[in-house]
C-alpha cells in the first residue's frame, strides 16, 4: 500500500469528526481544541477554517446543507456561507469542564452524541440521541464516548467507551431509534484505545486506534481483518470520501506531545489520505424535524 498523503499544511491539536459532503465535494472535520471547523475542497485542495466559540466535539451533515455542531452549551447549526451559528438545542446543563465528544447520525437522520469530563475523564459522561429537537439520554457513566458508527443496513450501532478498551456493537432499531443487545466485539491493548470509526460498503468497521499508530478493519463479528500502520502515534478518526468514496481520510492529534515527539512525528496533527482499496458509504444527514420515514 502506498504511503498516505498529507492534506494541507495545518496541524490540528485534536483533529476529529471527518465527514464527506458529496454534494459539496468537500471533507469537513474539526479541531476540538483550536477550536475550529475545517473544510477541504477536494477539487482545489484548499483548506478553510472557521473559529468556534467553544470546544467543538463533533459535527454532522444536515439535510439543508448546513452542519450540526456539538458545543458544550448548545447544539447549533452552522452555515458556511456566512459562518453563522444558530442555536438549535440547549442540552441539559453540563457540569463544569464537561463537553461533547464523538457524534454520528443514524440512517434515519437522528444524531447520536456523547459527553465527557474534559479534564479527568471520570465516568460522568452521557450518551445522547437527538431526534429533531428532542434530546434524550441513553447511557450514563461514560468516560470517553467514541467510535459511533452504523452498519450499512442500519441494523447495528457501534460504540466505544475508550478508557474501557472495548468496542461494542448493539442491535439497532432504526424505526424507534433504540439500542438493544450489547456485545463486546473487540478489545485493545493499553495504551492503545478505540477512537473514532467509520464503516465501509462491505460492512466492515474501520477504527482509529489512539496511542497505537494504526487503523484496524474489523469484520462485523469483531475479527481483525486488516491492520494499517499510521505514521503518527495518535490517529483519532476516519471517514471515506472522494467522488467514488474510495479515499480514507484520517484525522490525527498533536495534543500533549513534546517538542521532541513532534520532531520525531512531523505528521502528528495532520489530515492524512489513504488508499485502502475499498469504498465507503454515503454519510447520513440530520433530519431537522426528525426522521421522515421509519422504514429505512
Amino acid at each position: 500500500m502506498n504511503p498516505p498523503m498529507r492534506i494541507g499544511t495545518q496541524r490540528d491539536v485534536l483533529g476529529e469528526s471527518p465527514l464527506w459532503d458529496a454534494p459539496a465535494g468537500c471533507l469537513w472535520w474539526v479541531d476540538i481544541r483550536a477550536p475550529a471547523i475545517r473544510r477541504l475542497d477536494a477539487a482545489s485542495g484548499v483548506v478553510r477554517s472557521w473559529p468556534m466559540p467553544a470546544l467543538v466535539g463533533s459535527i454532522a451533515l444536515v439535510e439543508d446543507g448546513r452542519l450540526l455542531v456539538a458545543l458544550p452549551q448548545q447544539i447549533a447549526l452552522f452555515d458556511r456561507r456566512d459562518g453563522a451559528l444558530e442555536s438549535f438545542v440547549e442540552p441539559p446543563p453540563m457540569p463544569p469542564e464537561h463537553r461533547f465528544n464523538d457524534g454520528r447520525c443514524d440512517r434515519q437522520g437522528r444524531f447520536w452524541v456523547g459527553s465527557m469530563h474534559n479534564l479527568t475523564r471520570a465516568p460522568e459522561g452521557v450518551l445522547y440521541c437527538l431526534e429533531g429537537r428532542a434530546l434524550r439520554a441513553v447511557r450514563q457513566g461514560v468516560c470517553i464516548p467514541n467510535s459511533l458508527a452504523f452498519s450499512p443496513d442500519g441494523a447495528t450501532m457501534y460504540f466505544a467507551d475508550s478508557l474501557r478498551y472495548e468496542l461494542y456493537a448493539y442491535d439497532y432499531d432504526g424505526r424507534h431509534g433504540t439500542i438493544g443487545r450489547e456485545r463486546v466485539i473487540a478489545r485493545t491493548q493499553p495504551p492503545g484505545f478505540p477512537d473514532g470509526s467509520t464503516v465501509d460498503a462491505e460492512g466492515f468497521l474501520w477504527n482509529a486506534e489512539f496511542n497505537a499508530a494504526r487503523l484496524v478493519r474489523y469484520a462485523p463479528d469483531g475479527r481483525i481483518d486488516r491492520v494499517v500502520p499510521v505514521p503518527v502515534p495518535r490517529p483519532t478518526c476516519c471517514a471515506f470520501g472522494g467522488p467514488a468514496l474510495d479515499v480514507l481520510y484520517v484525522t490525527t492529534a498533536s495534543q500533549n506531545m513534546s517538542t521532541e515527539d513532534l520532531e520525531a512525528h512531523p505528521l502528528a496533527g495532520a489530515l492524512l489520505a489513504f488508499d485502502v482499496g475499498v469504498r465507503g458509504v454515503a454519510e447520513p444527514r440530520f433530519a431537522l424535524a426528525g426522521p421522515t420515514s421509519q422504514d429505512h
